[in-house]
């Protein structure tokens, strides 16, 4: 790789650009002059091209960086770079395949970079390439989304922050309707004041134009916008015409789709019960929301739906044994209700959902649609733990009679068991993300199940084949069934469409054929035949996660053949990033929604820590951390180099630990295997041994990116100290550098004491001593202590805390990792563990910084490998001191003995 600088090219909303340094035009070593988003949507399926032109203004090679954020429901389909007339393609590989490529490059201690991650509605491309002196890069990407209608409209959204005023900046939209387009609005912060000039809209029956061109200067002069320029987002919304209770059936090159929505239908009355976890780790802002939200709820509720509240912990509570009909008085006196539940206690789900089941099942059905919905924000801990028996047990007594949603409060959730429990159920899951927002999100959810008005929709299609799901359980108001399928040698003729559902009082029945002759239409007449594909995998998906065994493989290969087919990046595929000669592949992945994004490390050869000190430290640790006191955290965009005080490391293999709701640990690793290396000054030559370094990561509030920072290996840390309590959690760090904890002690009171390490587990409760090793399964209670191990993962319960301790074996090592899953209750609470998450906001400069309680501190972006679950991806995160991270010194999470 030639000498460079890496700078940052992108935009964020459908489209973001995310750069650490804003320079000015006067001296910017790189321009953008020009970034078009092209945005084409037919039969609401949209195909967005995100083009940025990019000039090295320097006599001097330097990379270049292209980072964009795009929808989560879409998929990448085409990559490319051009420079100088020559073109670079990405090519959709197999998943394996690419990993391997990608393991291979990192083995070899090059930047293999899977550069992808997930935040509430948006997932993050990110490439570089070195461009020569005084030469240009052209940027292309290609994604596809089908915009589902909620609330009665399809939203398509564009938040543009490029990072510069940019000369040749353009939005551009084109919406073609076949049944023709009802309304068009234009929001957000990019059309408003100012900039609302800058807009033009054409709304013409089936077609409508959108275009966003501000000028350079006005691009700065914005509400939102500065010296980096645009800042906001774009927000285009709109509906169609629905002539026919039938809806829209477009047929094109042997392909259909239906888009099925009828609004013309009575309501049907719900019965409804809301499942609420009470259990400790929900403690404070969470419960607060949840009781904001479900006073919302309960007050929108119609006369003729009946309701039940469940509460739980590790005890079942409801509201009333039966159903009630939703009248002022019984409304009342459940608001009463909500006001009052608290936390406390651990997660009984099964029981829980068990007993929603029942009262919906005693209830009678007749002529009304019955719901489940459960909020939750942890794994089972008590009761039932075993997810395929609760799977099992829930699937089996719901029968397919109602669904069950699965809402999952925070990131430290079991998405994934909750997914699964929800698609088994004809429900769907859905995450409410810990922001301010949180009550919102939980009414919105409601709001979009609030008016059923179909129940057993069956979508019939004579002379059609290979289907898209066709058999719905319920359909509600505001919302779009759509089924695609193909039309064997496009004999339309034949071709005819039927739904048969069950509506509030009677059958309905709709049928009808493929128009003869279509209206001349300015689209590609491929959209059908890959809205049908993208629907098709996005279904084969949700049913993978339901199956196992040879059903499983089937259908991961069916979907996989169709990805590769439609050059899909899917979790089944991945884009390998070509580049020119020399210079290394990347790959981009498809993350799974609470996955953590994986990150690449440039690899700086031959690295080590020099430390420039007027002394020499006697404590081999105090080296290291004056180290990091003195050098500021800034570099080279996570590449791993640190610069000023002649700081230089790399990072090779991050270890994370989590804690409460995110705390994380890692490894700093230098070139060689772990030992001690020299350290210089700048007085005398003295040899002092250093310690490597783990890194911890601490969670922010409403904030992308965590905080990390480094400690010495081989300390013994507290990492978590509750005197209301009388608990307190000791570990002591490995010697490795790519190892976790050796021994970890818990003290609960006087007299009980839980002792961790590699070989087994030691409970003491001064009277017994129970000894057990990793292998078996164990469900071992006292009256105030639960231990329950599964899977070389023991499941800690003491009071209102929960602890998950996790035994790994890496490179032949076994260390502990372990895991804050419920946090003590109460104030006083101390440790590393102990800390909450951090707001911080980001202030944009020649150095990147961050604000935290008032004050500014210099950071760098990097990465570490999440051990907490066992997927174990990367995250990103901001480095910083120790101190500004903890608000402490080292000394002060150090003890002597555990």
């Amino acid at each position: 790789m030639m000498k460079g600088v890496s700078v940052g090219v992108g935009l964020l909303g459908l489209l973001l650009a995310c750069v650490t340094t804003a320079p000015t035009d006067k001296n910017r070593d790189w321009d953008i002059y020009s970034f078009h988003i092209n945005s084409t949507v037919t039969s609401r399926y949209a195909t967005t091209i995100i083009t940025s032109r990019v000039a090295n203004r320097i006599d001097q090679s330097q990379e270049i960086e292209f980072h964009v954020k795009i929808p989560k429901n879409a998929f990448i389909s085409k990559f490319k770079m051009t420079i100088e007339g020559q073109t670079y393609d990405g090519v959709v590989k197999q998943k394996e395949e690419a990993q391997q490529q990608y393991t291979q490059a990192v083995s070899r201690g090059q930047s293999a970079g899977i550069v992808s991650s997930v935040g509430r509605t948006l997932e993050e491309f990110k490439t570089s390439v070195t461009v020569a002196a005084l030469s240009k890069v052209t940027f292309e990407l290609t994604y596809e989304e089908l915009l589902k209608r909620r609330m009665g409209k399809y939203e398509l959204l564009i938040h543009a922050r490029p990072m510069q005023p940019v000369a040749d900046f353009k939005i551009d939209v084109y919406i073609n309707e076949r049944p023709g387009i009802h309304f068009l609005e234009i929001t957000g912060g990019l059309s408003t004041k100012a900039l609302a000039n800058a807009i033009t809209k054409t709304h013409a029956s089936s077609e409508a134009w959108v275009h966003f061109y501000p000028s350079k200067e006005l691009q700065s002069q914005c509400e939102s916008c500065g010296e980096q320029g645009l800042n906001g987002d774009l927000v285009i919304t709109y509906d169609v015409h629905r002539k026919t209770s039938m809806g829209d059936l477009h047929e094109s090159e042997g392909y259909f789709v239906h888009h099925f929505a009828p609004s013309d239908l009575p309501r049907i009355p719900k019965n409804l019960v809301f499942i609420i976890d009470r259990s400790g780790s929900m403690h404070g802002r969470k419960m607060e929301q949840t009781r904001e939200a479900l006073l919302k709820i309960l007050g929108d509720l119609a006369e003729d739906d009946h309701f039940g509240l469940i509460t739980f912990d590790s005890s079942v509570s409801t509201w009333r044994k039966e159903l009630l009909p939703a009248n002022q008085d019984n409304l009342e006196a459940a608001k009463s209700f909500a006001r009052n539940i608290h936390e406390r206690g651990a997660t009984d789900i099964n029981a829980a959902v068990l007993e929603g089941t029942a009262m919906l099942n005693r209830h009678p059905q007749g002529g009304s649609v019955s719901l489940l919905i459960l909020l939750t924000d942890g794994d089972p801990t008590t009761g039932e733990t075993n997810l395929e028996k609760i799977h099992k047990n829930i699937k089996e007594a719901i029968g397919k009679k109602f669904p069950l949603y699965c809402l999952g409060f925070g990131m430290d959730v079991n998405f994934d068991f909750l997914e699964k429990m929800a698609l088994e159920n004809s429900g769907v899951g859905r995450r409410i993300y810990t922001d301010s927002d949180a009550a919102l999100q939980l009414q919105g959810f409601y709001e979009e199940v609030a008016t059923p008005l179909l129940t057993d929709v069956q979508m019939i299609y004579l002379g059609g084949a290979n289907l898209t799901q066709t058999n719905f359980s319920q359909y509600y108001n505001g919302s779009e069934i759509v089924v695609a399928g193909q039309i064997p040698d496009n004999n339309i003729e034949m071709f005819t469409a039927e739904v048969i559902a069950i509506s509030k009082s009677n059958r309905v029945m709709y049928s009808d054929t493929l128009p003869k002759e279509e209206p001349i239409e300015a689209r590609s007449d491929s959209h059908i035949q890959r809205l049908w594909a993208y629907l098709t995998v996005k279904q084969l998906l949700d049913k993978e996660v339901q199956l196992s065994g040879k059903e499983k493989e089937k259908v991961k290969k069916e979907a996989l053949d169709l990805c590769m087919k439609y050059s899909f990046v899917t979790p089944f595929t991945s884009m390998v990033v070509t580049k020119p000669q020399g210079e290394d592949s990347q790959v981009a992945h498809k993350p799974k929604e609470g996955e953590k994004p994986i990150r690449s490390s440039r690899v700086i050869s031959g690295s080590r820590l020099q430390v420039l000190k007027h002394q020499v430290n006697s404590h081999p640790a105090m080296a290291v951390q004056d180290a990091y006191e003195n050098a500021p955290q800034r570099g080279d965009r996570g590449k791993g180099i640190m610069s000023r005080v002649g700081l230089m490391r790399r990072t090779n293999d991050h270890a994370v630990q989590k804690s409460f709701p995110d705390f994380a640990m890692a490894s700093l690793d230098f070139n060689d295997p772990p030992r001690a290396r020299a350290t210089k000054t700048t007085m005398r030559t003295t040899t002092t041994t250093v310690s490597p370094l783990r890194r911890f990561l601490l969670p922010a509030e409403g904030q992308a990116l965590p905080l990390c920072y480094d400690i010495p290996v081989a300390l013994s840390l507290r990492l978590l100290l509750d005197p209301n309590n009388e608990l307190s959690m000791n570990g002591q760090l490995g010697q490795s550098a790519s190892a976790g904890y050796r021994k970890i002690v818990i003290h609960y009171r006087s007299d009980q004491h839980i002792e961790l390490d590699t070989t087994g587990i030691t409970f003491n409760d001064e009277q017994n001593t129970t000894y057990f090793s990793w292998s078996p399964k164990i469900n071992h209670k006292t009256d105030s202590v639960s231990l329950i191990l599964r899977d070389k993962e023991m499941d800690v319960t003491i009071a209102s805390t929960r602890v998950v301790i996790m035994l790994y074996k890496r490179n032949g090592i076994k260390f502990l990792w372990p895991v804050l899953r419920q946090r003590p209750t109460g104030d006083n609470i101390i440790g590393i563990m102990a800390h909450p998450p951090v707001a911080y906001e980001e202030v944009q400069g020649i150095t990147m910084k961050l604000k935290i309680r008032d004050k500014e501190v210099d950071v760098s972006r990097d990465s570490a490998v999440d051990l907490s679950v066992r997927s174990t991806p990367t995250v990103a995160c901001w480095l910083m001191p120790l101190q500004s991270a903890l608000q402490g010194e080292l000394a002060d999470f150090t003890i002597t003995q555990l």
